[in-house]
């Protein structure tokens, strides 16, 4: 078997990172490495799996404490022919049951081993258009997860035969030790060394899922995007995560989203803004101007005399609000342009036209100069 990378350095982060890093190091990666932004490139495919095997195991704060204590063969039962969740010294001692025994409780229990437990929630990276994320759209998103076993059904015995229950712990995967101590017999507890914690005995394997009662596949799902959703949010979908323990229900999928940046248009809350360039002729004499907008093409008249950075508004044409009504609005910045590579006959004209304002008629130069006055006169 490959020689799998410790799951701290495919994330990036330290071995006593916090949750809140090791979520922010996975999204960072997840947006790195995602497929859909290598298409054509299988490495990157096979490094999107591998970042969100490492993340599947240290956000769960269970699998995250086996991983640091055994490593890989302490969450993967195929790794290194060790059993997930067993101590490889066969020892597994547990100071809650030691305490419970001792003074009668109230220091925690362990769950049944035949109890039915939810699936851990998965994660997966959608990247959409700014149009899309201002109208909404319909996605598919693909995410790995971990499925029953379709040949064993999740017995992890192979087809034709059934596990039995454990005689040594009576399914219950742990197994109770009465030691003598100078304050009498104390009873502890430690996982079941012949059946590994799992509370049955599989003699013949499942040889699909090698008696896990599970497989990992790749899904596909159709993931609704709302309107007026922003960049880097996150969207649940119930019922698509890993595939829970005996009987047990599914896990979530969670999906986090990128919006692409627009050419045009930039987003501020649910407001749009954009630049218009008008000539100089436009904004001396005022025009009716062509502003594009998230509905297609829209006319406004600017007023003659209009500045550069001058903004306008257009109301009602923004960003819908999520998950209520109306919608945002869209300003715009007037950006003046002065003619380049004027000929002869154009450079005259204008020299013309200089000539013949005046001092009234650039109402800032007038006041600015004023202020120059002032200050040197001062």
């Amino acid at each position: 078997m490959a020689e799998k990378r410790d799951y701290y350095e495919v994330l990036g982060v330290q071995k006593g990172a916090s949750e809140d890093e090791i979520k922010k190091a996975y999204r960072r990666s997840a947006k790195k490495y995602h497929p859909d932004l290598h298409p054509g490139q299988p490495e990157f495919e096979e490094k999107f799996k591998e970042i969100n095997e490492a993340y599947e195991v240290l956000s769960d704060r269970e699998k995250r404490a086996r991983y640091d204590q055994f490593g890989h063969a302490g969450v993967d039962p195929s790794y290194g022919g060790g059993a997930a969740g067993g101590s490889p010294f066969g020892v597994d001692m547990d100071f809650g049951d030691i305490f419970s025994s001792i003074f009668g409780g109230g220091f925690g229990g362990r769950r049944s081993a035949n109890a039915p437990m939810r699936g851990s929630d998965v994660e997966a990276s959608v990247t959409i258009t700014f149009e899309e994320s201002a109208k909404g759209a319909t996605k598919k998103v693909s995410y790995s997860s971990v499925d029953t076993c379709d040949d064993c059904h999740g017995t992890g015995a192979q087809a034709g035969s059934t596990p039995k229950t454990c005689s040594a712990c009576g399914g219950t995967g742990r197994v109770t030790i009465n030691q003598r101590s100078p304050l009498g017999v104390i009873q502890t507890q430690r996982t079941c060394d012949a059946c590994h914690g799992r509370g049955k005995i599989i003699d013949n394997p499942c040889r699909k899922c090698n008696g896990t009662g599970k497989t990992r596949r790749q899904h596909t799902v159709d993931v609704n995007i709302p309107a007026g959703i922003r960049d880097s949010q996150i969207l649940n979908v119930g019922g698509h995560g890993n595939a829970g323990s005996n009987g047990g229900p599914k896990g979530d999928l969670h999906v986090y989203v990128n919006v692409r940046k627009h050419d045009l248009f930039e987003r501020r809350g649910d407001d749009v803004w954009c630049d218009l360039p008008v000539t100089f002729a436009q904004a001396s004499l005022g025009a009716e101007v062509v502003v594009p907008t998230l509905d297609g093409k829209a006319k406004y008249t600017i007023h003659e005399g209009t500045q550069p950075n001058d903004v306008f508004k257009l109301r009602g044409k923004g960003i819908p609000h999520l998950g209520g009504r109306g919608r945002g609005d869209q300003y715009c910045r007037v950006v003046v342009e002065i003619p380049k590579n004027l000929n002869a006959k154009q450079k005259e004209l204008i020299t013309q036209f200089d000539r013949s304002t005046s001092e009234k008629n650039y109402a800032k130069r007038n006041g600015f100069f004023d202020k120059l006055k002032k200050l040197f006169n001062d």
